[in-house]
């Protein structure tokens, strides 16, 4: 293999327009859903972390951060939503 062909397409993918699309970009509903499993899968850990700690299974440090982690992932769900609900009600003033 040619160094210099390698070169070129590094170069070429470096100028490639920012408006173009990835070749391999996930699509939003992807993205969607990974977020969702995300945010799903942070609430479990923090509850099975304060189940544990309830039972005395787990010390105090992990709660807190299993706490604050879900605190995080609620407020980003939640300031999500908002953005949402105001787009939409900017889309219901729009006039016809």
């Amino acid at each position: 293999m040619d160094v210099r062909s390698l070169f070129a397409a590094q170069k070429y993918a470096a100028q490639r327009p920012a408006t173009e699309p990835q070749p391999n970009a996930d699509s939003a509903a992807v993205r969607l859903r990974g977020a969702a499993e995300d945010f799903a899968k942070t609430l479990n850990e923090a509850e099975t972390t304060a189940t544990a700690a309830m039972t005395g299974d787990a010390d105090p440090h992990a709660l807190v951060q299993a706490l604050a982690q879900s605190e995080l992932a609620v407020e980003t769900v939640v300031a999500l939503r908002n953005k949402v609900v105001e787009a939409y009600q900017e889309i219901l003033r729009m006039p016809v």
